[in-house]
């Protein structure tokens, strides 16, 4: 399940850096253009299985396992790293997931969710949606360009 989802992070540091209003909505696009393939698979996952509650748990363990493989070294995620992922999961991959409109999106997120904030150290993370995240940023500091 999920084979390949750690490759969601290969373009991270590019859109995490200076990240504003206008960037945000071109890199999700591509974002989801890219990899949103996985999240499709997450909502089949969940459609097909009879334990709902169950399929969100193997899903956000799936998920955490490959992200963690992915990053360790020596057993350990480095602190940069980890804190980086964490921005990542909260500005992309959570608000790609609830992008699905899926029935079963928000239950995915909360079980993606939850498996982080129990794996990684000092990772308890919330998420929000795309719009959410998006109406917070601000092209103008104090009204000036």
């Amino acid at each position: 399940m999920l084979d390949g989802v750690e490759k969601i992070f290969e373009e991270m540091q590019p859109m995490m850096k200076k990240l504003k209003k206008n960037s945000y909505e071109k890199n999700m696009v591509r974002f989801r253009e890219v990899h949103g393939h996985y999240f499709s698979e997450m909502m089949d996952y969940m459609e097909a299985a009879e334990d709902k509650g169950k399929a969100a748990g193997e899903i956000g363990k799936a998920f955490v396992d490959k992200a963690e493989a992915a990053y360790q070294k020596k057993g350990k995620i480095a602190g940069k790293v980890q804190t980086d992922l964490n921005f990542f999961m909260i500005y992309y991959t959570f608000p790609a997931i609830l992008m699905t409109h899926s029935d079963y999106a928000k239950q995915v997120a909360d079980g993606i969710c939850g498996e982080w904030g129990a794996r990684f150290k000092d990772s308890k993370i919330g998420y929000a949606d795309y719009d959410t995240i998006y109406g917070g940023f601000r092209e103008k500091i104090f009204g000036i360009l």
